[in-house]
């Protein structure tokens, strides 16, 4: 049986700690990011930002008509 006894000696029934210490302390394959992925990550920002810059552009131009 394993001890689940953490650094300060608090007892862990459910080894819960252990768990997500290693899934923190867990290195992703390959160990750093590439190139590819991290421009893969700006995909959902520039979209956000094209939508906001579509909706001032309908509410510019709803304000246009209606001054018109």
């Amino acid at each position: 049986m394993a001890d689940n006894q953490g650094p300060q000696g608090n007892y862990d029934p459910a080894g819960s700690t252990q768990m997500f210490r290693a899934f923190v302390d867990e290195t992703p394959a390959g160990g750093r990011r590439t190139a590819a992925a991290a421009a893969g990550s700006s995909g959902p920002r520039i979209g956000v930002i094209v939508g906001v810059i579509a909706a001032v552009a309908v509410v510019a131009a709803v304000v246009w008509l209606a001054l018109a």
